[in-house]
């Protein structure tokens, strides 16, 4: 009978170290880092310059804050998108670079800063180059999804080096 009972407990023991359900997966403990928002910064990039306007708005939330240099606060995804349209001319060409990015200890609020190109050409045609700096504000929405809430950036008088 002992044999039986040490038998039957070192098989339930042996079950619950190997069983998989037991050991939590790669996803349930892969926490969001700054690496997660330079990524999603990268793609963020790609689809401005492959969908124009409606890609860039793509990675904004229904109620995100637009912060534009010069001019007044825009509120609303609606809204900012109302202004993205210049997006859309294949004559202009926005390229970022985040230099710094930082996620919070809850995972679910971070930020990006880095430097911005803006390639556009003049009435005469010419090509005009603008150079700036942004910040952005991400969180992470209820589907699992991480948007920009809040934007903003401002002229540089040259590209930083």
């Amino acid at each position: 009978m002992k044999l039986f009972l040490l038998v039957l407990v070192f098989t339930l023991l042996l079950a619950i170290t190997v069983s998989p359900s037991a050991r939590p997966s790669a996803s349930a403990s892969t926490k969001p880092s700054a690496d997660t928002l330079r990524r999603l910064e990268g793609e963020f990039m790609r689809a401005a310059a492959e969908r124009g306007s409606a890609g860039y708005m793509s990675y904004y939330a229904d109620d995100a804050v637009e912060v534009p240099n010069g001019t007044a606060t825009i509120q609303g995804k609606a809204n900012i998108a109302k202004t993205m349209g210049f997006l859309d001319d294949k004559n202009n060409h926005l390229t970022w670079t985040p230099v710094g990015a930082d996620i919070s200890a809850s995972g679910d609020l971070g930020y990006t800063y880095g430097t911005f190109e803006f390639r556009s050409k003049d009435k005469d045609g010419k090509m005009v180059v603008e150079h700036g700096k942004y910040t952005s504000i991400w969180k992470k929405q209820k589907d699992g999804s991480w948007k920009v809430v809040l934007d903003m950036g401002n002229a540089s008088a040259e590209s930083a080096k």
